[in-house]
């Protein structure tokens, strides 16, 4: 299959071509049925000669080509009409009917100039699927983000992302002001699903099937938690495929050099350090432990905090002990056969530095994140 996508080095267009390339390559295997030959990349600055045997020899059309932000009004119906103009002509020249997407926006249902332009070349596409019996996908876009978009242009997310990462003011007319969003992942599965014939259909119109209503407020808040995180340590509740997941992803592609690396606070002494590393709202805390050679640390126990030792470097053994029983629980532990090891609660524990060269190291969990004030920790010896 050969794939014509306009609109290439566009939000939409980068991560759509990415995604067909990496099909391309080999390097995407979760969609075996899906065999792509060739990509043309097609966008403003391309020679336009090349569009004639592009359009001669394409499989299937992306239509992503498109103007937001015109210097003339004018231009809306140019660019939103009047290439999609071109491109289906050269199609028909050539007579191939092959499937063809466009990119719309829900705004073709209001009364504006951009809006306009739109409708026009949803009316134009809608006609040549008639005229020529070739299949024609409509979406109306709702408002899009993720990585790659650009910020200060026609993306509010793109824009709080990048201002916040680099520490730019914000500007919050309303926070109540409630934004349909898709993602730009779940926007090229659609297109990859159209590919194979799996394309969500809404009546006339096609749509990505996953969006995001979330007000501003709610955008402006996650996103000045992400930031503090360095900080704070604590990383918000993000469950699996939410617009949190997605919005701190692309947070993440706005960061700026100096705040890709951060610091950690490393809290040591002579038996070696102890550092938090990362908190979460509801699941406890990650932290790393370094015990100098023959060291022994720990020696309290707690009521209800458990935790789990994962010794990921050097030799040492951990003790636990039944608080009112005599008998010990040893584990040898080691780098070298990672393991994760439980710490009871109503157990004294301890972790043993066995080496007398190397330092242990070792990665703990608790399942929650300490309290000083209600530390739940009481000093007892294991033996």
């Amino acid at each position: 299959m050969k794939i014509l996508v306009t609109g290439a080095k566009g939000f939409v267009g980068k991560n759509l071509c990415e995604a067909l390339k990496n099909i391309l390559n080999g390097k995407d295997k979760t969609r075996p049925n899906l065999k792509i030959d060739e990509i043309f990349e097609f966008d403003i600055d391309t020679d336009i000669s090349l569009l004639d045997g592009w359009t001669r020899e394409a499989d299937f059309v992306f239509n992503l080509a498109g103007v937001n932000r015109p210097k003339d009004t004018k231009e809306f119906m140019e660019g939103n009409f009047g290439f999609a103009d071109t491109l289906l002509n050269s199609l028909k020249k050539h007579g191939n009917k092959c499937p063809v997407m466009i990119s719309s926006s829900t705004q073709a249902a209001l009364d504006n100039d951009y809006g306009k332009s739109k409708k026009a070349g949803e009316d134009l596409i809608f006609s040549y699927g008639e005229e020529t019996g070739a299949k024609v996908l409509v979406y109306r876009f709702p408002n899009l983000f993720g990585k790659w978009a650009r910020p200060n242009y026609n993306s509010a997310v793109a824009t709080f992302c990048n201002n916040i990462a680099n520490d730019l003011e914000i500007t919050v007319n309303n926070r109540e002001t409630e934004l349909t969003l898709v993602y730009i992942d779940d926007l090229v599965e659609e297109m990859l699903n159209a590919l194979e014939e799996k394309e969500t259909k809404d009546g006339k119109f096609c749509k990505v099937a996953t969006e995001h209503k979330v007000t501003l407020g709610e955008i402006v808040d996650l996103i000045y938690s992400f930031n503090s995180q360095p900080k704070t340590l604590i990383v918000p509740e993000i469950p699996y495929n939410s617009f949190a997941k997605k919005l701190y992803s692309t947070y993440l592609s706005y960061l700026p050099k100096e705040k890709v690396a951060f610091p950690l606070k490393m809290n040591t002494d002579d038996r070696g350090s102890f550092t938090e590393l990362l908190k979460t709202e509801k699941c406890g805390q990650f932290s790393i432990n370094i015990s100098k050679p023959g060291i022994t640390k720990g020696q309290h126990w707690h009521n209800t905090k458990w935790e789990f030792f994962i010794v990921v470097s050097g030799h040492g053994l951990i003790q636990m002990r039944k608080i009112g029983s005599d008998e010990v629980l040893n584990f040898e532990v080691s780098g070298e056969k990672i393991e994760a090891v439980h710490m009871l609660p109503g157990y004294t524990h301890n972790i043993i530095n066995l080496s007398d060269k190397e330092n242990l190291v070792t990665v703990m969990w608790a399942n929650e994140s300490f309290d000083p004030g209600k530390p739940d920790t009481f000093f007892e010896v294991v033996e």
